[in-house]
């Protein structure tokens, strides 16, 4: 049985939210703060984390910060504020994806279910637990990046992106693709973002920049040695 927390200092919110997960079989935990959420996830192994924004002691983006500092669990962000500078500020902390309240609790367990499945994906490449293309070393397990034998610091969605790319050499994804796979398609096509950390990872990975190649109207392709 998954297991899902439920982050929010609204007792009704997390209420409502647990009597649906529960009916989707998921086994549920709870916590009206930061602080105690991000203590509850160092103590346990949990498959989904649902997490408001508008908390006491620590905010949901200072809680996702947090979280991703020590583990990769999906983390769907549920806010009241729905600018696309929040969106795009909770998604480039390690967000998976984000709704704006009021929510459909329906749309809300599709969405899950989504980001499960989708993880799925990312885990086929991480039964090989290692990708080595010339002086790059990809350490699925680890989540760590070496180039040349040098640890070069990535964020999540750096590496998720260089992983997949890397973990697929010579084969062309589309923007709509990458976005779909590591974003959860949250983001429109034709968002900055993708090309910002396009650019973010060809620095981390210099002098092999020239592997990721841009093919202009299409996407991107890692290539092989």
């Amino acid at each position: 049985m998954k297991r899902i927390l439920i982050v929010d200092n609204d007792r009704a919110v997390r209420s409502q939210v647990g009597k649906y997960a529960r009916l989707e079989g998921y086994e549920v935990a709870e916590a009206g703060d930061g602080d105690t959420a991000v203590s509850l996830c160092r103590q346990n192994a949990f498959d989904f984390v649902i997490l408001a924004i508008l908390l006491p002691k620590m905010d949901g983006f200072a809680v996702c910060q947090a979280i991703r500092s020590f583990s990769q669990v999906p983390i769907l962000v549920l806010s009241e504020r729905n600018s696309e500078q929040d969106r795009i500020h909770g998604l480039e902390l390690g967000a998976d994806d984000y709704m704006a309240k009021p929510f459909s609790p329906r749309e809300l367990m599709l969405r899950i279910s989504a980001i499960l499945k989708r993880g799925g994906q990312l885990e086929a490449l991480q039964n090989a637990q290692c990708i080595e293309r010339q002086g790059i070393r990809i350490d699925l397990t680890a989540r760590r990046l070496t180039v040349d034998g040098a640890a070069v610091s990535l964020t999540p969605k750096e590496f998720d992106l260089l992983a997949l790319l890397a973990g697929h050499p010579d084969v062309v994804f589309s923007r709509k693709k990458l976005l779909d796979t590591v974003w959860g398609g949250e983001l429109p096509e034709d968002t900055r973002t993708l090309d910002t950390h396009i650019k973010q990872v060809r620095h981390a990975i210099t002098p092999y920049s020239d592997r990721i190649v841009t093919l202009r109207g299409v996407g991107y392709r890692f290539e092989k040695e």
